[in-house]
């Protein structure tokens, strides 16, 4: 699946059209309480305007209804902070592919970056229109396709824009080409024994992760509150736990196809209240008593995992154990992403909670690849394809 990055192409004096993944948070005030996003775009912006080559950005930002500029969601304090981080400054449209964006276009040089206003301030960015997309691709003499959170989207910027420039080069970032070689060639040849572990509240948010990866992994190891309703399959006894009722069917035929491979909870730390100061039991899996409700994995469980976590050579990790974000019941989580980082394996943290698991408890540079997209990553370990990379130019 490897395709040409942006260092395969020749960008001097030529102009770079860059989808990246400024969705970034912000505050009451405008201003970015996070800017991961633009830092992780990075490499590949400065790989463009080290090289001589004229770079336009466009991006998404939150949620705006299409209807034209809603100022709350301008990608302006994106270009701020992109501005402070590249040491140089960065021209800001008040349009996308209109009249401003291509009057300011005509003045950027080389090494020079102009960013779009918000693409979905433009309805038809989402509606993946062609003519909005003809609109982007006549900018530029290049598509560089950095966004790898919307890669499962097919919005124009991501699908109609490349398709628009059939015949001239389209390439992914580095950010993408990273995400492929981990989410994509590795699970196509992973070094054995290869161990994934899905958490989570829901069994339905992972059906289709969960049937991929027992097709292709030795074992699934399971936590979070989706254990319960496996549970409840077993007919085990779950108190006031998470369940899907309605997934318990569902639930039963995975535990009978997947034999030995599904592997579920022993114990559960469970509480009488979700508060910190709950009063806290310890129970063999499934006989979480009435008045009570599953918060995390327990300890036995936790030591096994672990165990099984060392010896794999490769490994995936999708959704917490439990709510690691309230101790004591991040204790699950966390000794998994101690036996992950302590391991000798390749290691892949998909996008999401996960990813704010391993960044909150500290073990983000212990680990082979934290994915940058939490709906992408999880379309991409169940096997489906994105149009949004297909377009792009193969190695």
């Amino acid at each position: 699946m490897a395709k040409k990055t942006i260092a395969d192409v020749d960008v001097k004096d030529k102009t770079v059209l860059m989808r990246v993944d400024f969705n970034v948070p912000l505050d009451d005030h405008g201003q970015i309480t996070d800017d991961r996003r633009v830092r992780m775009a990075l490499p590949s912006i400065e790989s463009v305007l080290a090289r001589g080559g004229r770079l336009i950005l466009m991006s998404h930002l939150g949620r705006p209804e299409g209807k034209g500029v809603e100022p709350q969601f301008s990608l302006k304090p994106a270009a701020v902070k992109l501005s402070e981080l590249l040491g140089k400054s960065v021209v800001m449209s008040a349009d996308i592919a209109e009249g401003d964006t291509r009057a300011k276009l005509k003045s950027l040089g080389p090494g020079e970056v102009m960013l779009l206003e918000n693409l979905r301030f433009d309805k038809r960015e989402q509606k993946g229109d062609a003519e909005f997309a003809r609109g982007l691709a006549e900018l530029a003499d290049i598509y560089c396709n950095d966004a790898f959170g919307t890669c499962h989207r097919s919005d124009a910027s991501m699908v109609a824009v490349p398709a628009a420039m059939a015949g001239k080069p389209r390439v992914s970032g580095f950010l993408v080409a990273k995400e492929i070689q981990y989410l994509s060639d590795v699970l196509a040849k992973p070094e054995r024994p290869f161990v994934a572990i899905l958490g989570g509240a829901k069994v339905s948010d992972k059906i289709q992760v969960i049937r991929n990866l027992l097709g292709i992994c030795d074992q699934v190891l399971i936590g979070g509150a989706m254990a319960y309703t496996f549970e409840l399959a077993r007919g085990g006894q779950v108190g006031q736990s998470k369940v899907e009722p309605d997934k318990v069917d569902l639930a039963r035929e995975l535990l009978a196809s997947a034999g030995d491979k599904l592997v579920l909870p022993v114990d559960t730390h469970c509480g009488d209240k979700f508060s910190p100061d709950c009063r806290k039991l310890v129970v063999a899996a499934g006989h979480v008593p009435d008045g009570y409700q599953g918060f995390d994995i327990g300890p036995d469980t936790a030591r096994r995992y672990a165990t099984l976590l060392q010896s794999a050579k490769t490994v995936i990790w999708n959704g917490p154990m439990g709510v690691f974000e309230m101790p004591p019941f991040d204790a699950g989580t966390k000794a998994v992403a101690q036996a992950i980082a302590d391991g000798n394996s390749t290691s892949i943290i998909g996008g999401g909670d996960s990813a704010a698991a391993i960044e909150l408890l500290g073990f983000a540079d212990m680990v082979t690849h934290v994915s940058t997209g939490g709906g992408a990553s999880l379309a991409m370990l169940e096997g489906k394809k994105f149009p949004a990379v297909e377009l792009l130019d193969d190695k």
